[in-house]
């Protein structure tokens, strides 16, 4: 792989390289979502609160994979570039999602859940790619583009999978693999390198390894702060991938389709926030006023997703949770003004480690507050208590935010 620096002529260009590639990634990732609960449900012989805990070690696994490849591939790119790692991680995603289409029993399946936690953890490879091709004062537009990358992604996939799981639980792995493998074929031929080879830093497993990306947050000055608010952000965030798709589908009756309907809804509100609304907000109050909005809007969808006793008022809630899209575009800008550019990939993957420890008991804390809940003689009888739980994160989270952003 040769390597291709972007110059500032097609900047915009590049902009929009790396917009594709996490749109197609993304909506691989996606497709999955509706189908992979109800797959492991169906190995667990269709008891819910059993396949509810599954899911909760599925996603603790694959953020435990990622908290370790995250700051390893960051650094990796502060040495070699962000084209090589990008390319490697999604042909890696393309083959992985093959053998989770093949799987034979739930173990096998989890050791292909195991390996995508690995390859799919490039994102803060694209991100340090924005940092690169983006000034300062631009980069929580750019940020908000990415993120409505994800939107996209997230507006099509759940949809598409949804739908493609009717024809049977493993139809949408088979098209996430295509389009992962896809995507790498695309980056090779058009993804130009963002990191000239004289601005690269040598490679340090001290840098590269969760513990190590860690002290990067504490050396410099104000990133404390934003750890501890990535932090309860990302933790609060746990709940959607851990509980929506069983939640809804034992609280209203949701189908797969339904519920990739309601997935690509909420991908469509984010994407508006992130790329047509962040640019303005930050530009008109500052980064700060929304990074604060954010979260008092997601703490309101969250209580209307914990409390709503019907779907349709529950659906209410999508479009004010998506308005939460403000906060991380925002907090990401404004950290990547304390670092230089020779660091952005450690940055990022010191961020993805914070952002990856939720993970790794998030799932099994939401799961099983959703599993308790639905159980006979439960204390609580309330299956949305994961989300009002996150709501209270979200508080502690604005709390912090207001302190360390002063």
């Amino acid at each position: 792989m040769t390597d291709r620096p972007v110059s500032h002529g097609p900047r915009r260009a590049a902009l929009a390289f790396i917009f594709v590639t996490v749109v197609l990634d993304m909506l691989a990732l996606g497709m999955i979502i509706p189908v992979l609960p109800l797959l492991i449900e169906d190995f667990r012989g269709g008891d819910t609160a059993s396949a509810a805990r599954i899911v909760g070690l599925f996603g603790t696994s694959w953020a435990a994979m990622q908290l370790f490849a995250a700051p390893l591939l960051g650094s990796l790119s502060d040495r070699f570039g962000r084209r090589p790692i990008i390319l490697l991680s999604n042909f890696g995603l393309g083959l992985d999602y093959v053998l989770m289409a093949l799987a034979p029993s739930l173990s096998w399946l989890f050791a292909g859940r195991l390996l995508s936690g690995v390859t799919s953890a490039s994102i803060p490879t694209a991100y340090a790619y924005i940092a690169d091709v983006t000034p300062p004062e631009r980069r929580a537009r750019s940020y908000g583009l990415l993120g409505a990358a994800f939107g996209m992604g997230f507006i099509v996939g759940p949809a598409l999978g949804g739908w493609l799981g009717t024809f049977g639980p493993r139809t949408p792995f088979w098209f996430a693999a295509a389009l992962s493998l896809a995507n790498a074929a695309y980056g090779w031929f058009i993804l130009p390198e963002s990191l000239p080879a004289d601005q690269r830093s040598a490679f340090s497993w001290k840098r590269a390894n969760p513990l190590g990306s860690l002290r990067l947050l504490r050396a410099e000055s104000g990133l404390v702060g934003f750890a501890v608010m990535h932090f309860l952000y990302h933790l609060a965030h746990q709940a959607l991938p851990a509980v929506f798709v069983l939640n809804s589908e034992y609280r209203f009756g949701w189908s797969s389709a339904t519920v990739g309907l309601a997935l690509a809804v909420s991908g469509v509100g984010s994407a508006i926030v992130q790329a047509g609304l962040v640019g303005r907000i930050v530009g008109t109050f500052g980064e700060r006023r929304a990074l604060m909005a954010g979260l008092i809007f997601g703490t309101i969808g969250f209580v209307i997703y914990g409390l709503a006793p019907t779907g349709r008022i529950f659906a209410i809630g999508i479009p004010i949770l998506s308005l939460m899209g403000m906060y991380a575009p925002s907090l990401q800008s404004l950290a990547t003004r304390l670092v230089g550019r020779d660091r952005q990939g450690a940055l990022q993957g010191a961020l993805s480690s914070v952002q990856m420890s939720t993970g790794i008991f998030g799932p099994v804390l939401f799961s099983e507050v959703f599993a308790r809940s639905i159980q006979p003689g439960s204390i609580w009888p309330n299956a949305g208590a994961p989300y009002l739980l996150s709501a209270v994160l979200l508080v502690a989270a604005f709390v912090v935010t207001r302190r360390a952003t002063r």
